[in-house]
């Protein structure tokens, strides 16, 4: 007995550990139900999205005769053709594409800079800045439309930057006006974020020589990386989806952006609603395409700040 106790305590080797007692343990329950809750809720968000795929493959004098809940006869991508070349597709997503893309950057840029200045510089009055930022989001759209309107018609732009010589009827309208709206949800968002990066490692950085430009572009910056992607597939999906300040801001119908070549489809006393859903699905695909993406780093920037350690 002696032996088997030397045996069992020698050093080098640990004892087996113990077991735990009880039954095994098994699945929650809720679980089950929370799976099949957000299935529902996928599905029923899905779901519009999906009849609009479904309508758009079908002519629509089967859908007429039968119904959109129907089982299909034939299925086709001629509307999705049709669509693309009646409504003059490839030009108005050019427009988009010219209206979204510098505005996302530049709306980025410069909220990441003032969120900089915010949460990571003692600058005097810094939450007074950051209210400010937040409380331009709360002004409704409608009240700004008039004094914009004569302001940008007073704004002289050379002709290679404005056809029509003012900033109305121009693509800076429609940018600078977005990047106005947006700048401030995009501080707040990256504010709270640097808020919850380690100080050591910007205390490190100042120990070791690195100025506020170093801090922020090559430290900062990176650090932020989830946060930007998540706000960047927002803002690009809100500024593509936009109509209201192209219609009122752009007078030349070559210049509208893609949301407006949906109403190139419908006729005077007939519209073909199958084509319609088509054209639909073809404006939709680029923000989904810009979410699959970045869906991985989107993902991430919502998560973040839900754990700790």
């Amino acid at each position: 007995m002696t032996a088997d106790i030397r045996a069992t305590t020698r050093p080098g080797r640990s004892a087996p550990p113990a077991r735990e007692s009880g039954p095994p343990r098994r699945p929650r329950r809720g679980r089950f139900g929370a799976h099949i809750f957000l299935s529902a809720v996928s599905l029923a968000f899905l779901a519009p999205l999906l009849l609009a795929v479904y309508a758009s493959l079908r002519p629509y004098e089967e859908t007429a005769q039968h119904g959109y809940f129907s089982f299909p006869k034939k299925l086709s991508f001629d509307y999705y053709r049709e669509a693309y070349t009646e409504s003059g597709m490839g030009k108005y997503f050019m427009n988009t594409l010219i209206i979204a893309v510098p505005a996302v950057i530049i709306t980025l840029f410069l909220a990441a800079f003032v969120a900089f200045a915010v949460a990571r510089i003692n600058v005097r009055g810094s939450l007074a800045l950051l209210m400010f930022f937040t409380a331009g989001n709360l002004l409704p759209p409608q009240v700004l439309v008039t004094p914009l309107y004569v302001l940008f018609l007073k704004i002289d732009l050379p002709w290679w930057m404005s056809d029509s010589m003012t900033l109305y009827d121009s693509y800076w309208a429609v940018i600078l006006v977005n990047i106005g709206f947006q700048v401030g949800f995009c501080v707040f968002v990256l504010s709270n974020f640097m808020r919850t990066l380690p100080k050591e490692i910007l205390e490190a950085a100042i120990v070791d020589g690195a100025g506020v430009w170093t801090q922020f572009w090559r430290i900062t910056l990176p650090l932020c990386r989830p946060a930007i992607a998540a706000l960047a597939t927002l803002e690009f999906t809100w500024i593509y989806n936009d109509f209201l300040w192209a219609l009122i801001f752009i007078s030349n119908p070559d210049k509208l952006p893609i949301t407006s070549s949906l109403n190139n489809l419908r006729g005077q006393f007939f519209t073909d609603y199958n084509l319609l859903a088509a054209g639909s699905v073809l404006v939709a695909l680029p923000t989904i395409l810009v979410f699959l993406l970045l869906q991985r780093h989107f993902i991430a920037g919502l998560t973040l700040g839900s754990s700790k350690g």
